[in-house]
């Protein structure tokens, strides 16, 4: 978006104080969001920044996914001045969100309850392991909450229960925090008071499974994990092509049956009026599979893509997290945005808010930042004056970043 389109069509949240005191992955996603919808978000980071930035393996993709949209306040929150600095800011902000262990911020003095006693107005979003309950004050990670929930038993083959392969249950989390927030943000204006939001890992990844939960209570049969499910499809599966490639592709419904016959020329499944309803054909699924299997195994990858598209079917490549860097898609939609890593300015394109405002895509307001890139200019916005700025860096207990 142009700034003359951000002049004239303003960002939903433009306007609208956000602080973050988080790390990993549920909190910053909070943020995130609610940074790429217009909210100035101010991340108040440690001297020295973030843990999060110094991850590896799995972890490295964290900060630069999730830390977008966002101003760095690098600052010594252990310093009474570095405490003062984080209540003048909390104090004219519209929301607060953190993601630490329970206790850590009314350690540090920032409980929610002493914070709304001096920001009424306060939306105070906690991203937690678990809501209210006997399990609230646990530690809790994605994975943790992915075995307990029952998605973890669910993905993986029967006795071999796995994770799903992204931090589902993280990202979800701060979803879920974010419409906690927006909900508390509109009834502000009739309670004249904001309100505490509290998202869970936990609770979150059973809200997941409540699909499977309903099964068993409608059929009276407890859900198989996904790898052995019996598919409410009988064409719902992975294909072999020619040239050793795979093939996501389904049926889902009788007249794309008929299409589907239709287009490779299977005129005995067509013909047969077993098949036509599909549970008749979900019945049939050992006999239809195998057909079908052996007929895509005559097309390559791209004749069988093209071949489905033309058909209208559901279908897809079996990408890799790397392959939608070159996804046409992506590419012309505004799917990926471009970004440069901190620590060394290399350029990088990371997927954008997966939503369509009036035709845009939420872009880029601030390029991932430096520990503290914006500290003097967060200062100067609290009226702290140039030599009570100098003050504070020359002493340490904040850190303006260079570059």
């Amino acid at each position: 978006m142009s700034q003359d389109d951000k002049a004239t069509n303003p960002l939903p949240l433009a306007g609208l104080k956000v602080v973050e005191f988080t790390h990993m992955v549920m909190g910053p996603t909070v943020g995130m969001v609610l940074g790429d919808l217009g909210a100035d978000v101010v991340k108040v980071e440690p001297i020295g920044g973030d843990n999060t930035r110094r991850l590896l393996g799995s972890g490295a993709g964290y900060f630069p996914m999730y830390g977008r949209n966002k101003r760095s306040l690098s600052v010594d929150l252990k310093s009474p001045e570095g405490k003062q600095i984080a209540l003048d800011l909390i104090d004219r902000a519209d929301v607060l969100i953190e993601n630490f262990r329970p206790g850590a911020m009314e350690a540090l003095g920032f409980g929610e309850e002493a914070l709304k006693a001096r920001n009424p107005g306060l939306i105070y979003c906690s991203a937690k392991g678990f809501l209210s309950g006997p399990y609230e004050h646990r530690a809790a990670l994605d994975e943790v909450a992915q075995m307990m929930g029952g998605l973890a038993y669910m993905t993986g083959p029967p006795g071999r229960p796995l994770r799903a392969g992204a931090s589902v249950i993280d990202v979800i989390g701060g979803l879920f925090g974010v419409i906690g927030v927006l909900a508390a943000l509109i009834q502000r204006g009739t309670l004249g008071r904001g309100q505490t939001v509290k998202s869970a890992l936990f609770e979150n990844c059973v809200f997941l499974v409540g699909q499977h939960m309903a099964q068993y209570v409608v059929t009276g049969t407890a859900a198989r994990p996904m790898p052995v499910r019996i598919s409410a499809w009988a064409i719902y599966d992975q294909f072999q092509t020619k040239d050793e490639q795979t093939v996501f592709a389904g049926v889902v419904t009788d007249g794309q049956w008929v299409g589907f016959c239709k287009a490779f020329g299977l005129d005995d499944f067509a013909a047969d009026e077993t098949l036509a309803k599909n549970n008749g054909r979900v019945q049939a699924r050992d006999r239809i599979i195998p057909v079908v299997q052996d007929l895509f195994r005559t097309f390559t990858k791209a004749e069988l893509l093209a071949r489905l598209e033309e058909i209208g079917l559901p279908f897809a490549p079996i990408n890799r997290p790397e392959d939608l860097f070159d996804d046409a898609h992506l590419a012309a939609s505004g799917g990926l945005l471009d970004l440069h890593l901190p620590d060394d300015q290399r350029p990088i394109r990371l997927p954008a808010l997966p939503v369509e405002i009036d035709g845009h895509r939420p872009a880029i307001q601030h390029d991932l930042a430096k520990p503290g890139a914006h500290t003097t200019d967060v200062l100067a916005e609290l009226g702290y004056d140039p030599a009570h700025i100098q003050d504070l860096l020359s002493r340490g207990l904040v850190v303006q970043a260079e570059g």
